[in-house]
């Protein structure tokens, strides 16, 4: 800030002989016009105008002169007031106060005023207005106005210290740092300006290709690099392509081909859907997996079970729980392992072993687990058909439930061990339409296909209810064809078509229309095809159900599906007799065998 020029301000009003010229404003010390910028009327001087100056120096401040400085501006000039600048000697004004008044409003003062009163036009040049004061219209502005010192911007306004509308000014209602902010477009090239503001409508249909880029990754599973090398190769062209556009242009590549180029590898696409007869075959209940309670034992030692089978067997007596706890605990598999090598490492056979030292039905069980699947039933068909009469319900549990390969199976160790064609052995055995299902079942040819054919479902139930409850008598061979050779899926949706049908449940039409083993044969397919667990779970009750125990049955059942499906017959024979498999032999057995049994079907459900 300046000091007042040598002589004091001018008087009121100017100096004399220099009037105000046209557009130009009152020198300081004229009372400003009205409505105009300058210095306003300090409040509480009569009239409305300053007080008169003394002679040579301020005003002297009378009572109630100048307001009080607004709150924010000037700091109060020291009591001794403002040294002369260049050793001038000016007199301090009077009252000992010094400074200017700050402006209530409007921008600085006039630093320093006009010296010698208010400047003369010059040709050529135009007076500029008072510094915080706007121009009168038709003048050219000169320095933009500007709010006095400490007081808040105007609305709208930059903050203090804001450089101008150049990099780095931030956007209105932000201030400096804040997150978020998009670089200012004068700092981006022309071109790459045009990019960035071009990139939003070309981010979307780059985006909207990711789709075509999905498969691509899909094929990109890491783990195996030798056999993924060419399709990541080929992959990364049209990826480069979407990411490559917009990078030459000068703007960023789209967020989702980055993230897709970047992320994680994908998994391998999932298999093709199969056709809705496929599916629906699949879904049915029998198709589900199922679990043995007999698994194989981890890790298994052969040489070391063979050990203490001959240690369990050595002497006098014989060690039963051993024997019980390693045959219970090993798989079918393993324990044919132990049986080579116990011949190899003692030269002995264990089988011959193990008939000399136990008997009874403990003996046959334990037996009956040393025996591989195949010739388990072979050895039960054998034992079923031999001697004085048939077992005809063990020739119907076994080849009427078993599938295509089991029975070839079977039908080749019968061959080996009995040197009897098993077809024909059945021809011998049995008569009438019970043996056409036999042989029918021995051909080992029925469809395992999952495909369901509706058309042939509604054709072939209404051919039985034609056969059966339609007609008078029964034409038995139509049930062999369609039972006997159809799909378990397929069956499925043809029992359902003959309910809506005959308004009959197959079973019960069955049950009504057959008699004797024929009858049997029939509803043991109609069980297995509509749930087989429960079949075997209805054949265990039987076996010990009334006064005594078929432990034949008892034994073949659990034996044969202890690593086939035992789990699910144990919960489909909580299901239908309100008890537990292991609780009912818990009761009916007793001893070593006892234990050999619940050793197998274990304790839980």
């Amino acid at each position: 800030m300046s000091y007042p020029p040598p002589g004091g301000y001018p008087p009121p009003g100017g100096y004399p002989g220099y009037p105000p010229q046209p557009g130009q404003q009152p020198g300081y010390g004229a009372p400003p016009p009205p409505g105009g910028g300058g210095y306003p009327p300090p409040a509480g001087y009569p009239g409305g105008g300053y007080p008169p100056p003394a002679t040579g120096g301020y005003p002297p401040p009378a009572t109630g002169g100048y307001p009080p400085p607004a709150t924010g501006g000037y700091p109060p000039p020291p009591a001794s007031g403002y040294p002369p600048p260049g050793g001038s000697n000016y007199p301090p004004p009077p009252g000992g106060g010094g400074g200017y008044p700050p402006p209530a409003s409007g921008g600085y003062p006039a630093p320093g005023g006009y010296p010698g009163g208010a400047p003369q036009a010059v040709p050529g040049f135009t007076a500029p207005a008072p510094y915080g004061q706007q121009p009168p219209p038709g003048q050219p502005p000169s320095y933009p106005a500007q709010p006095g010192y400490g007081q808040q911007p105007p609305p709208g306004a930059a903050p203090y210290g804001a450089p101008p509308g150049q990099y780095g000014a931030p956007a209105p209602g932000q201030m400096y740092g804040q997150p978020g902010a998009p670089p200012p477009a004068a700092y981006v090239p022309v071109a790459a300006a045009a990019a960035v503001a071009a990139d939003l409508p070309v981010v979307e249909p780059v985006a909207a290709d990711l789709p075509l880029v999905e498969p691509a990754a899909a094929d990109l599973p890491v783990v195996e690099p030798v056999a993924t090398d060419l399709p990541v190769v080929a992959t990364d062209l049209p990826v480069v392509e979407s990411e490559k556009l917009p990078e030459e242009a000068g703007g960023r590549p789209p967020a989702g081909v980055a993230a897709a180029a970047s992320g994680p590898p994908r998994q391998a696409p999932a298999p093709a859907s199969q056709p809705p007869t496929a599916a629906m075959g699949s879904l049915a209940i029998n198709e589900q997996a199922t679990h043995g309670t007999v698994v194989p034992i981890r890790p298994f030692d052969a040489e070391a079970d063979c050990e203490l089978y001959r240690k369990a067997m050595r002497g006098a007596g014989t060690d039963e729980a051993t024997l019980i706890n390693l045959i219970a605990t090993r798989s079918n598999e393993q324990r044919q392992k132990i049986k080579l090598t116990y011949k190899t490492m003692y030269g002995k056979d264990l089988i011959r072993d193990i008939k000399s030292e136990l008997s009874g039905n403990l003996e046959e069980c334990m037996l009956a687990l040393f025996m591989s699947g195949p010739y388990y039933d072979a050895h039960q068909l054998h034992r079923a058909m031999k001697g004085a009469g048939t077992d005809e319900t063990t020739l119907i549990e076994i080849l009427c439930t078993r599938t295509n390969k089991e029975i070839e199976a079977i039908k080749a160790e019968f061959k080996k061990n009995y040197h009897k064609d098993l077809e024909k052995s059945c021809v011998s055995e049995t008569s009438g339409h019970f043996k056409r299902l036999l042989v029918s079942m021995c051909q080992a040819n029925r469809d395992e296909s999952t495909n369901v054919d509706m058309a042939k479902a509604t054709k072939e139930a209404q051919d039985l209810f034609q056969a059966g409850e339609k007609k008078w008598g029964t034409d038995e061979s139509r049930f062999n064809v369609i039972l006997a050779s159809r799909s378990f899926p397929q069956l499925r949706a043809t029992f359902s078509e003959y309910t809506k049908i005959s308004q009959r449940d197959i079973a019960n039409s069955i049950q009504r229309e057959m008699s004797g083993d024929l009858k049997g044969g029939f509803l043991a397919i109609v069980e297995c095809v509509r749930n087989r667990p429960m079949f075997f779970a209805d054949r265990l009750y039987k076996s010990m159900k009334g006064a005594g125990t078929n432990d034949s049955n008892l034994i073949r059942v659990v034996v044969s599906r202890s690593e086939i499906d035992l789990v699910e017959i144990k919960k489909a024979f909580l299901e239908r007799y309100h008890k537990t498999l292991y609780k009912m032999i818990e009761g009916d057995t007793s001893g070593d065998y006892k234990r050999l049994l619940l050793g197998i079907v274990g304790q839980g459900v």
